[in-house]
């Protein structure tokens, strides 16, 4: 099925199916990870979403990609350079969030978005990517060891007493470069 799959940049357009998407996955992730709806959906945290995803698809430096199968958007990822200024922007790129309607979830979606992340690196001549991911998120977490992702030590408070781990996926111009 994923020859069926396109992946696009998205456009304001997009914007209503996005934060519908990304709703249903913060909703499945975070409530198997214990918090309750009500923490994860609410007024405040849905203008946040329509604000940042905005500012995101209309930033000339971040990325925002759809994952499209049969004109309905099924996946979004979202990257560009570090937010935090303590990173070095020349060497690491950030993969934002990936995010599979949870009904596909297990079909390979979330691989074609990393993969177009991958590609971002190459383009940006970037040697390092970066990200970080709820560490009660499971299914996230043994997906991006998958990958080659591995956790960098840092780490942030997050929702629920729990922290955003940081990880690092060295691609193979930083593999070559090395040597």
């Amino acid at each position: 099925m994923s020859a069926s799959i396109s992946v696009r940049e998205a456009t304001l357009a997009d914007l209503d199916d996005i934060i519908d998407l990304h709703t249903q996955a913060r909703v499945a992730y975070y409530g198997a990870g214990g918090l309750a709806t009500e923490a994860i959906v609410n007024p405040t945290l849905a203008q946040e979403q329509r604000t940042g995803w905005t500012a995101a698809i209309e930033s000339s430096h971040k990325r925002v990609l759809c994952a499209v199968f049969d004109g309905c958007i099924i996946g979004i990822a979202a990257m560009g350079p570090p937010l935090s200024s303590k990173v070095d922007a020349s060497a690491i790129g950030q993969l934002y969030q990936i995010h599979v309607l949870p009904t596909r979830w297990g079909e390979g979606i979330g691989s074609i978005l990393h993969a177009a992340f991958v590609r971002y690196l190459s383009e940006a001549s970037l040697p390092i990517g970066m990200l970080e991911v709820w560490e009660r998120n499971e299914r996230a977490r043994a997906f991006y060891a998958r990958h080659g992702w591995k956790p960098d030590g840092e780490f942030r408070a997050g929702p629920g007493s729990s922290n955003y781990i940081s990880m690092r996926l060295e691609t193979a111009r930083s593999d070559a470069s090395a040597r």
